[in-house]
């Protein structure tokens, strides 16, 4: 498999909010818990082999020894959440844990495993996002089971995704060693969008901005 976009990430602070839910006019599934990050999701599926997650710390979970993934633990980006939910990262499908040397710092492989799934993911161990979120987290799953072989069809596919960053040059160079044909843009600051199709018409998500439901000031 070449490599590819596997999912979107938006972070919030509680899975109770349907702010996405109502953005997009489809209503997320139950995801699962991370017992090692404390943390829980819902799931949207994006057409084949790709999805969307909304992620946050489980209430009912336990606190790790080390910082959650995707800077959930980060002040600033507690401060960031508390406006919404936003798009914060996305993860890219690779077929193999060998990687070439490359600018940005993803972080070591660590395993995880839910029921019949099973994947080794780049974590980094201070939990920050690689390139302010910008470059890709990577993920490598082991056998055919993905979450999208059970996730219901919505109907809402992923257009196309922007990168923007103030080192556009040297993400550029990361995603081209790692074989995604996807382009970073230079900009002043960081920035992920990502365009998505749904049932309502296109919608945007913009790492810039919390989620809006329709009509919201």
């Amino acid at each position: 498999m070449s490599p590819s976009i596997d999912h979107l990430t938006v972070a919030a602070t509680s899975l109770d909010g349907r702010e996405l839910d109502e953005l997009l006019g489809v209503g997320l599934a139950p995801g699962g818990r991370h017992a090692r990050m404390g943390t829980h999701n819902r799931l949207l599926r994006l057409g084949d082999g790709a999805y969307l997650e909304v992620i946050a710390i489980d209430p009912q979970g336990t606190t790790p020894a080390h910082p959650r993934w995707f800077e959930l633990d980060d002040p600033a980006m507690r401060a960031r959440l508390a406006d919404g939910p936003r798009l914060v990262h996305w993860v890219a499908r690779v077929d193999t844990t060998e990687l070439p040397p490359l600018p940005f710092d993803v972080g070591p492989w660590e395993r995880f495993e839910r029921g019949d799934l099973s994947w080794q993911l780049t974590v980094r161990a201070d939990g920050l996002l690689p390139a302010d979120g910008v470059v890709p987290s990577l993920i490598c799953w082991a056998g055919p089971a993905h979450p999208t072989g059970r996730l219901p069809e919505s109907r809402v596919s992923l257009e196309t995704l922007e990168l923007a960053h103030p080192r556009a040059a040297e993400v550029q160079q990361q995603l081209d060693l790692l074989g995604l044909d996807i382009l970073c843009h230079p900009s002043a600051r960081p920035e992920i969008i990502a365009h998505l199709w749904t049932p309502s018409g296109p919608r945007t998500l913009r790492s810039s901005e919390p989620l809006r439901r329709p009509g919201a000031g």
